[in-house]
């Protein structure tokens, strides 16, 4: 708990956050779950980098 404290204190006090990226993460997740068993890679690739 008390090692946390200082990427709490910076979270809490720094001007920048790492939301836009933990959007595109979400996202990422959200087609790899849809496409889960049903196809290869290639596909994957292609959602990913299509889908906006």
């Amino acid at each position: 708990m008390i090692s946390d404290l200082d990427a709490v204190t910076a979270g809490l006090s720094l001007p920048y956050s790492s939301g836009p990226v933990e959007g595109n993460v979400n996202r990422i997740k959200m087609l790899k779950r849809q496409m889960y068993g049903r196809a290869g890679f290639d596909l994957l690739r292609k959602r990913v980098l299509l889908a906006e």
